[in-house]
């Protein structure tokens, strides 16, 4: 069995782990903001907008792919915008991962903070608005404190999600090594070329991450 190259293990690595940490923040703050509006708000087509929130989840990550490639791609008018304002694309760009990771990690995200939103008791929050609190401060000192293990599963399950995906980062940031390879795909490129060695260690570093990660929402889980 050939040796690691460990000059090239470490980049995918380091890589994956920035992308995934801006990833996971982002999906964080917005699968917070639009879990708790979906839990206190009520509106017609509610449930419209609850599936679509949910939809990337279930669609294939090829599909989800060439929707963000199309709406980012240079001939779309936001790609443009966004080249225009950065002269620079963002296609094949380590904000592509970062956006690919983003949009298959919020479902998760989303879902799970809204179910700990939806436990926090509302006569609570009631209690505190006749007592003249207003919506941030019943949302900051009341709703956040009851809800934080499900908040922090929410964004933990989310980092592992970002972690992991390929099918949309391949499609919208591709696989360039040093700027874009993550190590999903360098796995995919490893096996491709035959290089059994590198995509086993790139697999068990991976795996190690995640199960790291999902150790500790059991943690959090248990002691809820």
């Amino acid at each position: 069995m050939a040796a690691i190259d460990w000059s090239s293990f470490w980049p995918p690595i380091l890589l994956s782990l920035q992308v995934t940490l801006l990833a996971s923040v982002a999906a964080a703050i917005l699968g917070m903001a639009a879990a708790w509006w979906m839990s206190r708000g009520k509106f017609r087509g509610k449930v419209w907008v609850d599936t679509a929130f949910l939809l990337p989840l279930v669609l294939p990550p090829t599909v989800v792919g060439f929707l963000l490639l199309m709406l980012l791609g240079r001939r779309s008018w936001v790609g443009q915008a966004i080249e225009w304002l950065f002269s620079a694309p963002v296609i094949f760009s380590p904000w592509a991962a970062v956006i690919a990771a983003v949009v298959v990690a919020f479902p998760l995200v989303y879902q799970t903070m809204k179910v700990g939103f939806d436990s926090v008791d509302r006569e609570l929050e009631q209690s505190a608005r006749s007592m003249g609190a207003s919506n941030w401060q019943v949302f900051r000192l009341i709703a956040l404190p009851l809800a934080w293990r499900s908040l922090m599963t929410g964004y933990i399950l989310g980092f592992a999600r970002g972690l992991g995906e390929f099918g949309a980062t391949l499609m919208i940031a591709g696989n360039i090594p040093g700027k874009t390879q993550t190590v999903p795909t360098a796995i995919y490129v490893a096996v491709d070329a035959g290089r059994m060695t590198m995509a086993w260690a790139w697999t068990i570093g991976i795996i190690v991450i995640s199960f790291l990660m999902l150790l500790l929402t059991g943690r959090w889980k248990s002691r809820e």
